[in-house]
């Protein structure tokens, strides 16, 4: 059994900056190791079918899992900070409950995606206790940076942002790729043999604007990383990661209309004695309706039933199961985990012990 915290790679940069054959190559050079893949732009994976057919990671076939095909875990294109409740966050459970399969998860962003939020997101219960993250690396493209372009190619990366209707903020490249480096353990500059001295020295500057000294920067192609050189570098960015006040935060904070529930919410434990599963199933859909409740997950003890009754719920999709039976040892009691923002644990506890059985 691995008692240790699966350790995962967040790698981003934009479109064109070379995150794909980063990633592409250190799957070809697992040797052995167990790795999970999450992406944020499966549509534009240059990663051949083979290679996805030999992914290290074992899978069994899962209907329920987002687009996942042996191991690669797809999420929706976009802004990964205003979907991680609904979607990185589920993935992330799946990969949890089969952390003894896994010996590390790497997970390319969207070129548009910003790191801060999806490390936040290892602060979560559930999360925390299992995963850490071993270094977030920002990819940069080096001839675009040491042109001012920061990207390779602009109008692309400006119509992947148009096209993108979970962008509710419209930061220019250059803030996108400072908040990008504020969050990076190691940066990787790519398209190393197109850089003279000169174009090298404007890449340094840009890098050394936003990241500490200690912040260690290679300079050399997506195809020459080494997974010696990117994994097992044990940083537990989730640890400092509130710490950095970026330009996504300044612009937020200064009248944005929304504001991301990772980065404070409420997580309580509710109990109760048995229940009748109808009540409980439309209570629960009643209150995922009428208040901010991103996860319950528990179980309940059902009233006449001697099985345990699972109950799971993301976003306003409830699933629920009887699992196995209840032990002899075990109080047959209803728990339920609620994790969201600005609830009531009072109100919500009134709501739930409505469904009791006398």
């Amino acid at each position: 059994m691995n008692l240790q915290k699966v350790p995962t790679t967040i790698v981003t940069g934009f479109l064109g900056s070379g995150k794909t054959t980063l990633l592409s190559n250190l799957l070809r050079q697992a040797q052995g190791k167990r790795i999970a893949v999450i992406v944020n732009e499966f549509g534009e994976l240059d990663i051949d079918s083979e290679l996805l057919r030999s992914c290290p990671l074992d899978c069994e076939e899962d209907n329920t899992a987002p687009a996942q095909e042996e191991g690669i875990y797809e999420l929706a294109n976009g802004c990964i900070c205003c979907t991680v409740e609904e979607e990185f966050l589920p993935v992330m459970e799946q990969l949890v409950a089969r952390r003894d399969q896994i010996d590390h998860i790497l997970i390319e962003t969207s070129g548009l995606a910003l790191p801060k939020p999806l490390v936040q997101a290892f602060n979560w219960p559930g999360i925390k206790e299992h995963c850490t993250v071993d270094s977030v690396i920002t990819v940069l493209d080096g001839p675009a940076v040491a042109a001012g372009r920061f990207a390779h190619d602009e109008e692309k990366v400006q119509a992947q942002r148009l096209a993108d209707e979970s962008l509710d903020h419209d930061p220019s490249l250059r803030e996108l790729l400072d908040d990008q480096l504020s969050a990076a353990d190691l940066v990787i500059v790519s398209k190393n043999d197109l850089l003279d001295t000169p174009a090298r020295e404007r890449v340094e500057a840009v890098v050394q604007r936003e990241v500490p000294a200690q912040v260690k920067t290679l300079y050399l192609s997506a195809e020459e990383v080494k997974p010696e050189l990117v994994m097992g570098i044990e940083a537990a960015t989730e640890a400092r990661i509130d710490s950095i006040h970026n330009h996504h935060d300044h612009h937020h904070a200064h009248g944005a209309e929304h504001d991301h529930a990772h980065d404070h919410f409420d997580s309580m434990v509710l109990r109760c004695n048995a229940v009748d599963a109808d009540t409980l199933h439309t209570l629960l859909n009643q209150l995922l309706a009428e208040n901010a409740i991103y996860r319950v997950k528990g179980f309940a003890a059902v009233a006449g039933k001697p099985m345990r009754h699972v109950v799971q719920a993301v976003g306003t999709r409830l699933d629920h199961y009887f699992d196995r039976l209840w032990q002899a040892d075990e109080a047959r009691q209803t728990q339920l985990v609620f994790i969201g923002k600005h609830l009531d644990e009072a109100q919500l506890l009134a709501a739930l012990k409505t469904a009791e059985v006398a």
